[in-house]
């Protein structure tokens, strides 16, 4: 999934390119772990039949597998969209955060 970081910054932004890059990729694999949690959650309600399945640990494992693709082919192709609406609120986060280091505390009425 790509998302476009540079629309939703302002323009004196002071996130670098490495931290938009950053929020952008926690974005994307907090999306990735919810699509992955939904997915399993969804194949674990659904009973087969033993005669066309067999059942049993070898189905569970392959059931896990195709929950895992399954979210990784959903996640690639866009999601969604989870990533895409967290990352404007995220990034103003991480611009408040830059913000509140550079503030110099004074304590005092003269400093």
């Amino acid at each position: 999934m790509q998302l476009n970081p540079t629309q939703d910054t302002k323009p004196g932004s002071s996130l670098t390119p490495a931290q938009i890059a950053r929020v952008q990729k926690q974005a994307e694999d907090f999306e990735g772990v919810f699509l992955n949690t939904l997915t399993k959650q969804m194949f674990s309600s659904l009973k087969t039949d033993s005669a066309s399945m067999g059942g049993g640990f070898g189905e569970e494992t392959w059931r896990s597998m195709q929950a895992e693709t399954l979210a990784n082919t959903m996640a690639e192709n866009g999601g969604l969209g989870i990533a895409e609406q967290m990352l404007p609120d995220m990034l103003a986060l991480q611009e408040a955060a830059n913000n509140q280091n550079k503030i110099q505390m004074t304590f005092g009425a003269y400093k």
